[in-house]
């Protein structure tokens, strides 16, 4: 179970797993409480031979129509840059190219921005338009 401030009730360590589910479901949480509307969790491209394969955390859409993809991250602690800082730029590519592939399923693609919601030893700071696709 996860409490308000992010952390899991009765775990004293959690596992990396846990910890990234625990703060995906209050980084959910709070982006639904901002207004916006779940669209789809953890949308996975696969790997093939001349693709790479990438997942987006969260789908959601902002009440004007946009798309946010966004990026969860959350860690115990800031000891090694904080969860914001641990989104490489392979990273942001690999988000970027499973968004353009959700995207084809639109005839005319909606406006789309990258978010990340980034939580450190419980505290959720979002981060709107964190990057772009230039």
């Amino acid at each position: 179970m996860v409490t308000a401030s992010g952390k899991t009730k009765g775990a004293t360590k959690g596992t990396t797993k846990s910890v990234g589910d625990a703060g995906e479901a209050l980084a959910l949480a709070h982006l639904l409480g901002a207004g916006l509307a779940l669209v789809q969790r953890n949308y996975r491209v696969a790997a093939g031979p001349h693709a790479r394969g990438g997942e987006i955390d969260l789908i959601l859409r902002e009440r004007d129509g946009t798309l946010v993809f966004a990026e969860v991250r959350a860690r115990r602690s800031i000891a090694f840059g904080g969860a914001a800082a641990s989104i490489s730029a392979t990273k942001q590519r690999s988000l970027v190219l499973a968004a353009q592939h959700f995207v084809r399923r639109y005839p005319a693609p909606p406006p789309c921005r990258f978010d990340v919601v980034a939580i450190d030893d419980g505290r959720i700071e979002w981060l709107k338009g964190a990057f772009d696709t230039s």
